[in-house]
């Protein structure tokens, strides 16, 4: 499986960049939001352990799933 990384602070083209990478690589796009969003709107608030759980078992899944690759986009302040 490929994987992609696209790293970098909030705002300044991740996405972007990996649908347009999307677009030209056939990768399957996933981004942080992704997990974070319905782990916000099932708990309130941040859950950071749950968060990790859904990315993992994503990955996990995917990888076994025999697809050709993923972006993963992720923002970590820098």
């Amino acid at each position: 499986m490929k994987l992609v990384f696209l790293i970098g602070d909030s705002a300044v083209g991740k996405m972007t960049v990996g649908q347009e990478l999307m677009k030209i690589t056939g990768l399957r796009l996933f981004h942080n939001h992704m997990t974070i969003e319905p782990v916000l709107e099932i708990f309130g608030d941040f859950n950071g352990t749950a968060i990790n759980r859904l990315r993992e078992v994503i990955f996990e899944e995917f990888a076994a799933s025999g697809q050709y690759g993923m972006i993963f986009h992720l923002y970590v302040g820098l």
